[in-house]
């Protein structure tokens, strides 16, 4: 009962909305519409506000977030591209290159404040540092819809440990380190240090051919550069933790998984390869360019979390850590 009267609620939440957004084609398209400015002007205005306002005002009272109104907008600055002659899209332009910005930095500002604020009453509610990539998620999905909280946390992830962040983080009794023995972060720095030469290098190559091609392509590897950048400054930030119930491994903002210790059959100390099988995972991405000495035997299949929230059923895991001895004597005496 409950979900058909979420059903027929969605329905009219975006019924609405898509209606009067096919009357405005219908009108647009119809011998009525002859290019009159004013008449552009409330076409446009009805696409960019009069049908957000709509929409905000139907799910103002539902779960639904707030913040999809951009997405709203976006779909009336579509259409109004679209079926409006060039001509008649001063508005639209106009809305395009100054409103719709600060939309965005609204909503970036908007979750940061919101991040700190979390993180702050966190911190005095335990008395520890909370971690900033989980307290990021657990905020976008407060003000954004559930398929873009991860892509849009991931990117704001990057950034933040990439160029924000450089504070040495302090262990606590229960966390544990996994890039100082390894070879990641020099496989990452190496990484980083051949999209700059290659950048550069196909840069010139391409601008032979075509400048736009070439600068499209140079800002491209540039972005790829930072986000390794900031996968490598996470490594650091992100320690294994044992907690109350549950056993949280993390690599970087580019894994991670949570495994309640109930559902650990066994954890052992070994390098040996796993056999190849769907249910065989490694915690690192890396795979087998990185090396393990732990691994985890589960009882049941559990979820790996990567990047920009793709998910990966498990049953064993491999990963390294550089006190290992330790992090395996302190989860088997957590072990049921």
């Amino acid at each position: 009962m409950n979900k058909t009267l979420l059903l027929n609620r969605n329905f009219i939440n975006f019924g609405i909305p898509a209606v009067l957004m096919g009357i405005l084609i219908l009108l647009m398209n119809s011998p009525f519409y002859n290019g009159n400015d004013t008449l552009s002007l409330a076409i446009s205005a009805d696409l960019l506000i009069t049908i957000p306002l709509v929409y905000f005002l139907l799910i103002r009272k539902s779960q639904i977030p707030k913040t999809t109104v951009v997405p709203m907008m976006v779909i009336g600055l579509l259409i109004g591209t679209y079926f409006l002659p060039k001509e008649n899209q001063l508005y639209l332009t106009l809305f395009k290159n100054w409103v719709l910005p600060l939309i965005e930095l609204s909503i970036i500002t908007i979750v940061i404040i919101k991040v700190r604020k979390a993180t702050k009453t966190y911190q005095k509610l335990k008395n520890i540092s909370p971690d900033f990539y989980d307290t990021l998620k657990n905020v976008c999905a407060e003000i954004l819809p559930q398929k873009l909280v991860l892509p849009f946390a991931t990117e704001v992830a990057v950034l933040y440990y990439g160029f924000i962040h450089w504070k040495k983080r302090e262990l606590g009794p229960n966390e544990f380190t996994y890039h100082k023995k390894s070879g990641t972060p020099a496989l990452l720095g190496a990484l980083i240090l051949i999209i700059a030469i290659e950048t550069i290098a196909f840069h010139f190559l391409l601008a032979q051919w075509n400048t736009t091609v070439a600068w499209v392509l140079t800002l491209l590897s540039l972005y790829t550069g930072f986000q390794f950048m900031g996968f490598a400054k996470a490594l650091s930030q992100r320690p294994i933790s044992i907690e109350d119930q549950t056993l949280t491994l993390r690599y970087s903002i580019m894994n991670e998984t949570q495994l309640p210790f109930s559902t650990i059959k066994s954890i052992t100390l070994s390098k040996k390869g796993l056999p190849k099988n769907k249910l065989n995972r490694s915690l690192s991405p890396l795979g087998d360019l990185e090396s393990h000495n732990v691994i985890i035997h589960l009882k049941e299949e559990n979820t790996l979390t990567g990047l920009y929230g793709i998910k990966k059923k498990f049953k064993t895991i491999s990963f390294h850590i550089d006190n290992a001895d330790e992090f395996v004597k302190k989860t088997e005496s957590n072990l049921p």
